[in-house]
């Protein structure tokens, strides 16, 4: 085993061009998530920053606003939607609950602005391709999954292209929590259908393993099967306070994931092959130091490499296409396949058989 090359952790190997005016984000949705990791990602990077954000809460909106480094607008939904201080952002964050993601998606496309929607990219298949067709051709979007720009994930992703462990036989995934000690009230989106979609472990936790295995083999799933249970008061309109769900891919290789609401936090991936495995654990909670493993032929090593901030590294990676006209990974279109995936896993589940996902137009 090739040690010295093992180590190569390529810091941005995305990136081509450093010199070019930040990006000004329109941050919509000022939930925890927005305003503890991704205003502060902004605020630390040289390439993008927040100057307007947007929330149903006027309140709200102006608070978060007086809190950051630059926004200097904050807008209620409506007003965003009618296309006040349009002049004042290039790109849009939009991190509401799923079920809402398309509309401000639509508006930003209809303002010329690039969109940056977190994953899942919405609650449905058919708001997803709605989404993919209203930006396609007219502003960038891309999906913000976090770990495509991490660079244990990027290296494990060579090491398995470059044929380090053979070839891919096996992938296992999981990602659990325990979302009512995070948040104590259960009436909150997640474990709401009508704003999260079918479910609640795999569609925000499950869409974890199950892409970042997408990412790291090149490769996209065909069929799955799942089983999934609630018990817990809380999880009573939600069939999966804990599901599993197994995958195949079009390359030929098998995927078994698990996904919790209710369980203590753990995550893991590990890539199996026909030569030595490939593992990331924990891999999946950005505040968690990644630990990184390759074991061939019986010799296992265990890397030490520099850990990154994710949110500032995609913020960057998305700054820095948009700037330079670069493609995206993940697009629109790589976020639909997870949309059709997850709700095939939800159908498995319910109807206990094997379900084919559909084929992207």
């Amino acid at each position: 085993m090739d040690l010295n090359a093992l180590s190569e952790f390529a810091r941005r190997d995305w990136e081509t061009e450093t010199d070019h005016d930040p990006v000004r984000f329109a941050m919509i949705g000022l939930g925890w998530w927005t305003r503890e990791e991704a205003i502060p990602a902004t605020e630390e990077s040289d390439r993008c920053e927040t100057t307007v954000v947007v929330s149903g809460d006027r309140d709200k909106a102006e608070d978060v606003a007086e809190a950051s480094a630059n926004a200097d607008v904050a807008l209620t939904y409506d007003e965003f939607h009618d296309g006040e201080a349009t002049d004042e952002y290039d790109a849009v964050y939009v991190a509401t609950p799923n079920a809402k993601h398309l509309e401000f998606a639509e508006s930003a496309a209809e303002f010329g602005k690039a969109v940056l929607c977190e994953k899942p990219m919405e609650a449905t298949p058919e708001r997803a391709r709605q989404m993919v067709e209203r930006c396609e051709g007219e502003v960038p979007l891309m999906v913000a999954y976090r770990m495509h720009t991490e660079p244990v994930v990027r290296r494990a992703r060579e090491l398995v292209a470059d044929g380090a462990i053979g070839d891919p036989v096996l992938v296992h995934g999981s990602m659990s929590q325990d979302l009512l000690e995070i948040f104590s009230n259960p009436d909150q989106w997640r474990l709401d259908p009508d704003l999260s979609g079918p479910g609640a472990s795999v569609m925000d936790l499950g869409i974890y393993p199950l892409n970042t295995a997408r990412f790291v083999l090149g490769a996209d799933p065909v069929e799955v099967s799942a089983f999934a249970r609630s018990e817990g008061e809380a999880f009573s309109d939600v069939p999966d306070e804990a599901a599993t769900f197994e995958v195949r891919f079009d390359d030929g290789t098998l995927a078994a994931c698990s996904a919790s609401q209710h369980a203590v936090r753990s995550s893991h991936l590990r890539v199996v092959g026909t030569e030595g495995e490939v593992s990331i654990e924990p891999a999946f909670f950005d505040r968690q130091d990644r630990q990184f493993a390759l074991e061939v032929d019986g010799t296992r090593a265990n890397v030490d490499y520099e850990q990154v901030d994710q949110m500032l590294e995609e913020f960057d990676y998305f700054a820095h296409q948009v700037r330079t006209g670069g493609d995206f990974h993940a697009d629109g279109r790589h976020g639909l396949v997870d949309i059709e995936a997850l709700h095939a896993i939800y159908e498995s589940a319910e109807s206990g058989s094997a379900v084919t996902v559909l084929a992207e137009d």
